[in-house]
């Protein structure tokens, strides 16, 4: 399955790097040929316009009457009569004169290139009035051998180098392409294990049901308080189940974004009291004490419903992985910039090793070490309220010492 996707995305990565030097190829050429064109331009279409403007009064003549040309030694000075035959050349013409019909003027005012005997020109040709020759054309050329030889080099380097690019680019496209896909595969092997973990879960309370539902059916006479055990059982494992359903809903939800906060001001501290209120008597049967420290009149920002549910969450862990006769200290206090959370027991702890595991779905660090058996979940929503919260969350713990959840959440919530 990963394979094709890794040569489609090696396929596509390739394609757009390639496309990428392509471009850069093309810009580095073209830049490069106008630079080297701009001065050759300038200096042909300066020397056309200096004989246009001049020869509507008197252009600078030559000994033999003829118009002289620009001073540059690299342009060439051409001159045609009225039936384009070539009249005189400046010194060197042989290359003219010897492929005159490839020189002969056929455009005017515009810059055109000629090759003749392996060499490259740019011509431009006017036409100008003279006092004893008549209407004549004026053409200057312009020797571009060495700018077309180095615009050849060039080309060559950026070919050789763009196929030396192409090459690398499918390499770092196999790369990159195998780097987009290690997300993607922890993704896949989370919900593959995610599925396999939650049908597990599923199975036992269901097994359970089924199993007490078998046994009632085999009594049909026998009374509820006969079957009181069974029925209770069955109660239990529903309720488990239920509690189970909705967590991974929860957690669905929470994946897809679907689940949206709603941020309020309430006081944290009459939330934090009616919890320790509900949770007093419940820990007083267990043996174990539960004290709040936290300022009378305390606000928060946040969805009260959701805090709520953290809170239940770490509670019940405490007190799950608390024995008789130990402490719970849930204790809150706030800066100018932030609201720190503590839940701290003096249970059995856990490894250091376990502690980054702990938020991971499922995951239970030794089921044998308490009589509660849960479902792995609750930590793993307690993250994600955090975390929509925009808080941070500290565990230390010590085997035997017990555990303490330290979260910190901005002051200042986006409503």
């Amino acid at each position: 399955m990963f394979q094709r996707t890794h040569i489609r995305l090696t396929i596509l990565n390739s394609l757009v790097f390639i496309i990428l030097i392509g471009i850069l190829a093309t810009v580095i050429y073209s830049y490069a040929g106008s630079r080297l064109y701009r001065d050759v331009n300038n200096d042909l279409l300066e020397a056309a316009e200096h004989i246009a403007e001049s020869g509507q009064h008197r252009p600078p003549i030559q000994p033999n009457g003829l118009p002289r040309g620009p001073r540059d030694p690299r342009i060439a000075l051409l001159i045609w009569n009225e039936k384009n035959e070539l009249i005189t050349l400046n010194e060197g013409g042989t290359v003219f004169a010897d492929n005159e019909t490839k020189f002969r003027p056929k455009e005017l005012e515009m810059l055109r290139d000629i090759e003749a005997e392996g060499f490259h020109f740019r011509t431009i040709a006017i036409k100008v009035h003279h006092p004893n020759f008549g209407v004549i054309t004026v053409q200057f050329a312009r020797n571009i051998t060495s700018e077309k030889d180095m615009l050849k080099t060039l080309l060559l380097i950026l070919v050789i180098g763009s196929s030396i690019g192409s090459v690398c680019a499918v390499g770092a496209g196999f790369f990159l392409a195998g780097r987009a896909l290690v997300p993607i595969k922890k993704a896949w092997q989370k919900q593959q294990q995610f599925v396999s973990d939650a049908s597990h879960e599923l199975r036992t309370p269901l097994a359970v049901i089924q199993a007490k539902t078998d046994l009632l059916w085999r009594s049909p006479d026998s009374t509820i308080q006969d079957k009181a055990i069974d029925i209770s059982v069955i109660s239990k494992e529903g309720r488990r189940l239920s509690k189970l359903v909705a967590n991974l809903l929860t957690l669905a939800r929470s994946d897809s974004d679907q689940v949206e906060m709603e941020k309020k001001e309430f006081l944290l501290s009459h939330l934090l009291k009616e919890l320790i209120e509900h949770y007093s008597e419940i820990a007083l049967y267990q043996k174990k004490e539960l004290v709040l420290d936290a300022p009378s009149s305390f606000f928060f920002i946040g969805d009260k419903e959701r805090i709520h549910q953290l809170m239940v969450i770490l509670i019940d862990n405490a007190m799950k992985y608390t024995k008789e006769g130990g402490k719970i200290l849930i204790s809150c206090s706030q800066t100018s910039h932030s609201v720190l959370i503590k839940v701290q027991d003096n249970g059995i702890g856990m490894e250091e090793e376990n502690i980054p595991k702990i938020f991971d779905r499922f995951f239970q660090v030794h089921k044998s070490r308490t009589e509660e058996a849960g479902a792995g979940l609750g930590l793993a929503i307690a993250y994600w309220i955090i975390d929509k919260h925009h808080g941070k969350v500290k565990v230390q713990s010590k085997v035997g010492e017990g555990t303490c959840f330290e979260i910190i959440f901005p002051k200042n919530q986006k409503v």
